[in-house]
């Protein structure tokens, strides 16, 4: 742990990991401050605020679907570097849209801000892995790839926070997202030229065609096919739960929007500490060989935080618990270290998946590894925000979506166990 920390002082590493840090933070302050918005203080029907939420979730996910392939060719052929500059002077413009959205306040503004954010976090996603191991040692990777994932996750707690309390105040929010955008901007600049490993190559612009063939070109490797598999199931659970989680504390929890917000950030923080957790236990070797067992002890914890919710209670029917009277119920310390346990497995889960992709290809093609898994994953995430906008409609209550959520997971597991027989236990893998 004290050698990841170490990173934080180098050059090579510390600009990277602050431009990542604050355009997660502007994302979620944006998109949370948006959400909570239209979930309190424009909609008053749970299904429309599961729909709406779904939409939102799904506008942002769409570039990744569309437009990865592209990404992750232009971040193996040119300088990452560069790369960056440009979509961190295209955030600035985005959060500017954003900003006047939540002033007027229009939500068709606001909805293609998260859009632009979408294409914006779709051209930087390969580049924030890739990178990784051009300027970091082999022994440095996992270390570097976990305090990614886990200053990602601090970010969206910050943002998420943040945003739960200045949603009545779309002046502040709208002067933040555009200071942390410009503080972004000054980041990029400060990343190592990452040039290409190898000879420029040229790029095929046909967003499907290019796409198609990432896809396969991926997907037909075992090894991969089943990390893709794997994390994709991960995200697609994790899409659910944020989609679920405001009408689950405004409909069943009773709960004001800093209660929402608590719950985001503990989700976050969950992550971030798995995340860091799996690192020390793994000690820097890339292994999924804990993975399947993490994710089946998210499903139990989602089963929890399930049973409780089932069960809740209200002391003051017709009113909402601010985050105080919340903290206070019978029931809130036992649903918060389930939801805690619910995210910390989850990055348990992950984080070695996602070192899996990054070094087990050439460093040539790592960008593109990362975008085919994007793909994969963005396709993944966009089903599930289908599904629970179908179930919705349906009247499935976000309670018992829990139920579909806790069994996603053992599928999952069972993905990460052939992975780990496959690359950690050859020897059995080839019996």
């Amino acid at each position: 742990m004290q050698t990841s920390m170490r990173l934080l002082g180098r050059r090579r590493f510390l600009p990277i990991f602050t431009t990542q840090f604050l355009g997660a933070f502007n994302d979620n302050l944006f998109k949370t401050a948006m959400v909570l918005f239209a979930t309190y203080r424009v909609y008053s029907d749970p299904k429309v605020e599961m729909q709406f939420n779904a939409l939102a979730t799904g506008l942002f996910i769409l570039p990744f679907f569309l437009l990865s392939a592209l990404s992750g060719q232009l971040a193996d052929t040119r300088d990452k570097a560069r790369i960056i500059r440009i979509v961190k002077t295209a955030e600035i413009f985005i959060m500017a849209a954003g900003a006047v959205g939540l002033l007027l306040p229009s939500i068709p503004l606001m909805l293609g801000a998260v859009l632009a954010m979408g294409v914006h976090s779709t051209f930087f996603g390969p580049i924030k892995y890739a990178i990784l191991p051009q300027h970091l040692g082999p022994d440095e990777v996992l270390g570097g790839t976990g305090l990614v994932e886990a200053g990602t996750y601090i970010a969206i707690l910050a943002g998420t926070i943040t945003a739960g309390f200045i949603t009545h105040r779309p002046d502040i929010a709208a002067a933040l997202v555009m200071i942390v955008a410009t503080l972004g901007w000054f980041a990029g600049r400060q990343v190592p030229p990452a040039p290409p490993v190898h000879e420029e190559h040229g790029v095929d612009w046909h967003i499907v065609r290019s796409s198609f063939r990432l896809v396969n070109a991926t997907m037909h490797i075992p090894r991969l096919f089943l990390a893709i598999c794997s994390i994709s199931f991960f995200w697609t659970i994790g899409a659910v739960l944020v989609i679920e989680f405001p009408p689950l504390v405004k409909n069943v929890l009773t709960s004001n929007e800093q209660v929402a917000s608590l719950f985001l950030a503990v989700f976050s923080v969950g992550v971030a500490v798995g995340s860091v957790a799996i690192n020390r236990l793994l000690k820097g070797e890339v292994s999924a060989r804990y993975s399947p067992a993490s994710v089946i002890a998210m499903a139990g914890f989602v089963l929890g935080v399930y049973a409780i919710a089932k069960s809740w209670q209200g002391d003051h029917p017709g009113e909402l618990y601010h985050l105080g009277e919340f903290v206070h119920h019978p029931s809130a310390v036992g649903l918060l270290v389930a939801l805690f346990g619910v995210a910390a497995t989850g990055g348990m889960f992950v984080v070695p998946l996602y070192a899996f992709l990054t070094t087990t290809v050439d460093k040539d093609q790592t960008a593109r590894t990362v975008a085919a898994n994007n793909i994969v994953n963005s396709g993944a995430m966009v089903a599930g925000s289908l599904l629970a906008f179908t179930l919705s409609a349906f009247g499935v209550s976000a309670v018992d979506q829990l139920l579909m959520v806790s069994a996603m997971c053992f599928i999952s597991a069972w993905l990460a166990w052939k992975l780990h027989l496959a690359c950690d236990r050859p020897h059995r893998a080839a019996s």
